[in-house]
């Protein structure tokens, strides 16, 4: 099964993973660290919002940043796995704390494009991906201390889905779940659970022993909360995609389960600012900043 990925995985290598749930948005974020230096990455950070009020702060991206200055960890990344739709990224705000260049998978301008015009944004929206440090392209390699990252692409749930592939450890933001949360709706502008479905092969088909981490997590049925899994595991009992089920039943299963769900309660302020890379739009000439709500846009 290897023979789809872009690269070789190099399972020996072991990252220290530091998570962080937030409670409002249901969102995991990671610290990833070079167990052999001082240097990490953060993953899928999070920027708190209180919608109805319209106000912005940022507790977990403190905590975040907190984790870091208190071990003397040296950023050197800052990865979103794709643009997300239900909660606002914090990541403009950690490089400024503590640096780090800010990557993206390079279809982040589809993305740009399509919501773009969703909210009638104008020219001096750049849509080419300027507003991160680097677009990965399937298969690119960067390096976090002495361990290598791989980005593979896995779209499906959006355009830019990006899986980071960083030693033993795959961070599959929104492509998958913990087993029994199954998968990612695919009915965003530009989702296509055809094309999930073949992203989570390329995912699936990494080695067995693999630890998964997931983006978000609801605790069905009432269990505890969990953002750790492996690929074997997966494999094993994903209600979605485990070993036997066929493309075109997953691809029913997922068009017919997206029908019934409502759009995320964050969507239109999330879309706004992720897909400027964790920015707000820019202030008007009063000097204040506005979200917009498109009336039936989405």
């Amino acid at each position: 099964m290897t023979s789809t990925l872009p690269f070789t995985p190099d399972i020996s290598v072991k990252p220290d993973v530091t998570a962080f749930f937030d409670d409002a948005t249901n969102t995991v974020s990671y610290v990833v660290k070079d167990p052999a230096s001082n240097a990490c990455a953060i993953v899928d950070s999070v920027m708190d919002i209180d919608y109805a009020a319209g106000r912005i702060t940022y507790d977990h991206a403190d905590a975040i940043i907190a984790h870091v200055e208190k071990n003397g960890l040296k950023v050197e990344w800052i990865i979103e796995t794709h643009v997300h739709a239900d909660h606002l990224s914090a990541a403009p705000y950690i490089q400024q704390k503590l640096g780090g260049k800010l990557g993206i998978g390079e279809n982040i301008t589809i993305v740009q494009d399509t919501f773009g015009k969703i909210f009638n944004e104008g020219t001096e929206f750049q849509r080419d991906g300027s507003q991160f440090d680097r677009l990965f392209k399937d298969g690119d390699s960067y390096t976090i201390g002495g361990m290598t990252a791989h980005a593979m692409h896995t779209p499906g749930h959006t355009p830019a889905c990006m899986t980071h592939v960083i030693g033993n450890a795959a961070f599959v933001g929104d492509t998958l779940f913990m087993p029994d949360g199954g998968s990612a709706r695919a009915d965003f502008p530009g989702g296509d659970a055809r094309v999930l479905y073949r992203s989570i092969k390329r995912v699936l088909a990494l080695p067995p022993e693999t630890r998964v981490f997931i983006c978000h997590d609801y605790g069905p049925n009432g269990r505890d909360i969990k953002w750790e899994t492996t690929v074997a595991e997966e494999r094993e009992h994903n209600i979605h995609v485990r070993d036997g089920v066929t493309e075109d039943e997953f691809v029913r299963m997922r068009e017919e389960r997206d029908a019934t769900l409502a759009m995320p309660k964050l969507i239109i302020p999330s879309l706004q600012v992720n897909m400027r890379a964790g920015r707000l739009p820019p202030r008007d000439e009063s000097g204040k900043t506005f979200l917009k709500v498109p009336v039936n846009g989405l």
